[in-house]
């Protein structure tokens, strides 16, 4: 079996990893990194012995494949280079910056016949697994997610930062088009959109509420779906599961309580190890670039709303 060539564009905090998790494939050869921090991108390639390129064109060429980690202002141009040039990609969230421009690489992947998967990690949690497993016409989905501040990821706001993993997890679940959202959010550090609470009312009648920040002082992961019969209740931070059942003869209603604890893994090596395999044997993403626009689509609308809702209170106010 002939091995795959991976190169990693933008090596920052989570780039390392990618190239880590790149080296520890058999089937998979790492031919370089590239970074707009010419000294970084020499330090990792110095860490795992690599090559550090000094432009994507002199990368194109050396590679099959290609994990794009940089700010989301950069994706759109460096997955349409790698695209272009037929090479697959992997590029970490938000999709884009814009729609407009997860369409165009949607079609571009497309028409090469490429894979072009987006790096929604919660995809392949242990918890999110085993939610589906059980999953049976959700009504309603709550879902909170909150961080410690920390400046990496402020260079976009709360929603695209922590929101639109839930965002693409509960599009994932539902199987209905959302038919209407409504949504409000604060600025409090960072500048731009650091809280946000979204509701979103799906054409099936199910109804999603997800909460994110990235300024409260523990970090809070959590998801509770509610369906018929059933309550699934998710803690990602301690990997647990508790579904509660509807139990009990007609007319005496109860509930059973099952706990399920649930294997912690590196969900970063699943998503890489499935995004190789898709490469490998033509097969279709886990999530798939047309996920990624979706989830974006979504989180964009609600931001949008988040700040025409701040623009008419200072309107309202005088200011």
């Amino acid at each position: 079996m002939s091995r795959l060539r991976a190169a990693v564009i933008g090596v920052g905090y989570l780039g390392n990893f990618h190239v880590q998790k790149y080296l520890s494939l058999p089937d998979v050869q790492v031919v370089g990194v590239l970074d707009t921090d010419a000294e970084r991108a020499a330090e990792i390639a110095r860490k795992y012995e690599v090559q550090a390129f000094a432009d994507l064109e002199a990368l194109l060429g050396q590679a099959d494949l290609v994990s794009i980690v940089t700010p989301p202002a950069h994706h759109f141009d460096a997955a349409r280079r790698c695209l272009g040039r037929g090479l697959h990609v992997l590029v970490e969230k938000p999709v884009t910056a814009t729609v407009d421009q997860a369409e165009a690489l949607v079609a571009l992947a497309c028409a090469a016949g490429l894979v072009f998967q987006v790096g929604h990690l919660e995809r392949f949690n242990p918890a999110v697994l085993a939610v589906r497993r059980r999953l049976r016409n959700p009504h309603r989905i709550e879902a909170r997610r909150l961080s410690r501040f920390q400046k990496r990821g402020t260079e976009v706001d709360v929603v695209l930062d922590l929101m639109i993993h839930d965002i693409d997890i509960v599009l994932s679940m539902v199987d209905s088009p959302v038919e209407s959202l409504h949504a409000t959010g604060s600025v409090v550090v960072s500048g731009d959109i650091d809280v946000a609470h979204a509701t979103l009312h799906f054409a099936n009648g199910c109804v999603a509420e997800l909460t994110a920040s990235r300024v409260n002082r523990e970090p809070v992961r959590s998801m509770e779906i509610f369906q018929p019969d059933a309550c699934i209740s998710v803690d990602y931070l301690n990997h647990t599961l508790l579904v509660s059942n509807a139990a009990g003869l007609p007319g005496v209603p109860e509930m059973s309580f099952e706990e399920e604890s649930l294997c912690r893994t590196d969900v970063l090596m699943d998503e890489i190890r499935s995004f190789v395999n898709a490469v490998r044997h033509g097969e279709a993403p886990t999530v798939s670039g047309e996920d990624g626009k979706k989830a974006l689509e979504v989180a964009v609308a609600i931001s949008q709303l988040i700040r025409r809702r701040q623009r008419d209170v200072k309107i309202s106010a005088g200011g």
